[in-house]
């Protein structure tokens, strides 16, 4: 491998070397002081994002990986994500008094994975980069290693992943068999009804790690049981780099395969969008469990994004769709980690005697939360109405640039379908608001603060919210440098 190759490997190699500095250093460490691993943990991120976005395009050798503007955005992402879970996590576990280096380097391997799938042009490489990055989050998600949520939460996952990456990779046994590769730009060479089978087979793996409907059902559990700032980094990384994938590889199989085989692609993609959204938000609709609820939206918010990958395989729209997708993912992801890092915020180390030792993330925590917690009552009602797509907001912008560009495709049905769906989600975002400003506050509760790193965190993602929402040319304009390139 030429410098060049390395240096567009080199946000992996930072996150992966970050990673094993950190298990190195508890290993060695003779104090019980660990400030510094979550410091390490957020430089290296920060690293890995800026070495992804002056990385040099170019394709590796094998032609598996490439790194190129799209490459780049999407580890910026990911980075970014990385590092608000950072600070999230530092004080939720430091709470607790569960501060270890393998949280971190566990968060590190898993962003490696993420980026590597995000540059990925051949299945065998994308099957790595998500065992790499699945493995990680599994861990995470059974870190505390007490209680039966994150026991429970972990096991689901392990189990309902470990078939997804069955399907994955035996699906690509099949392409490989009907193409004689597993590189994205050779899938077309062959056809027939084993290509199909391996492609709808690889199509399912990619939507259980997307959360789509009717390969979602993990969703609700693992959400609710995994740690809030595991569940938060969740949501954000193995969501964005799972849609690179996904994105890059349509594209290509749209390009590459029979026009025949491309239609049935689009059409498979449109209906596990319209079922997405619809099934997302009913099913969010009756929740209390402000997490739970939160896993629903998830759900309805692939849906969105798959609107966005549809429209990019139509020629006319295909910049507009990659460019509105990329900017989906930036502005999702910063929204759901903000909100997620407020529910962290209310957690009690200590539960109360009441339904909160039964569900502590009850929509009866919220109440009169604007009396008590100005501050962070404000914070989460920008990210709810992010998430619900109230202009001035990140959401608001990012779901106008994917139903434009699924108008821009002809795909005029996604489009009503998304913008209604998009009313009804309202609903339920706006409950948790009604909820703060309105509702009457707990009594006799002690307030327990955020802190530092958690407040940090909560404030740069309500920021981001914000400045994505009121200038989002910025952002809008590398998304759509990234949509050229690719």
């Amino acid at each position: 491998m030429s410098t060049l190759d390395l240096q567009a490997l080199l946000p992996v190699i930072l996150l992966g070397a970050g990673a094993l500095t950190l298990m190195l250093s508890e290993v060695y460490l003779t104090s019980g002081r660990r400030a510094y691993q979550s410091g390490l943990a957020f430089l290296v991120a920060v690293a890995a994002g800026l070495a992804a976005a002056v990385a040099p395009e170019r394709t590796l050798p094998g032609g598996q990986a490439v790194s190129d503007g799209f490459s780049s955005f999407v580890i910026c992402v990911v980075c970014a994500g990385l590092a608000l879970s950072v600070l999230l996590g530092r004080g939720w576990l430091e709470r607790r008094g569960i501060e270890r280096g393998e949280y971190y380097a566990l968060a590190l391997f898993g962003t490696s994975g993420m980026a590597l799938l995000g540059m990925a042009t051949d299945l065998l490489l994308a099957f790595i980069a998500i065992e790499v990055m699945s493995l990680a989050v599994y861990a995470l998600a059974a870190y505390p290693r007490r209680g039966q949520r994150p026991s429970e939460a972990a096991f689901k996952y392990f189990i309902i992943g470990s078939f997804a990456s069955a399907l994955f990779l035996y699906g690509s046994a099949l392409v490989y068999g009907a193409t004689g590769t597993t590189l994205f730009s050779g899938i077309g060479r062959g056809g027939g009804a084993l290509l199909a089978t391996g492609l709808a087979l690889v199509l399912a793996g990619l939507a259980f790690k997307v959360a789509a409907v009717p390969f979602h059902a993990w969703t609700p559990d693992v959400y609710e049981g995994a740690p809030t700032p595991v569940t938060a980094f969740m949501a954000a990384g193995v969501k964005a780099a799972a849609f690179a994938l996904l994105a890059r590889g349509f594209l290509a199989m749209v390009a590459g395969t029979s026009v025949g085989t491309g239609a049935q692609l689009g059409g498979v993609l449109g209906l596990l969008a319209v079922l997405s959204m619809v099934v997302g938000n009913l099913f969010a609709l009756p929740q209390r469990n402000v997490k739970r609820m939160l896993a629903y939206s998830s759900i309805a918010h692939a849906g969105y994004l798959l609107v966005g990958v549809l429209a990019a395989g139509s020629q006319p729209s295909r910049q507009s769709g990659i460019s509105a997708v990329l900017f989906y993912l930036a502005a999702y992801a910063v929204t759901v980690i903000g909100a997620f890092a407020v529910v962290t915020a209310l957690e009690r180390v200590t539960p109360s005697p009441d339904v909160e030792a039964a569900n502590p993330w009850d929509l009866s925590r919220f109440a009169g939360l604007a009396k008590s917690r100005p501050g962070l009552a404000f914070a989460m009602a920008i990210f709810m109405f992010s998430l619900a797509g109230v202009p001035p907001t990140a959401g608001f912008v990012a779901k106008f640039a994917v139903f434009q560009a699924a108008v821009s495709a002809r795909a005029y049905g996604l489009a009503v379908v998304g913008v209604l769906t998009s009313v009804l989600g309202a609903y339920y975002y706006l409950r948790v608001v009604v909820a703060m400003y309105m509702g009457p506050a707990r009594d006799g509760e002690e307030a327990e603060h955020a802190p530092v790193p958690m407040a940090v965190a909560i404030a740069l993602a309500a920021l981001a919210v914000v400045a994505l929402g009121v200038g989002p040319e910025s952002i809008a304009t590398l998304a759509r440098a990234a949509a050229t390139r690719l």
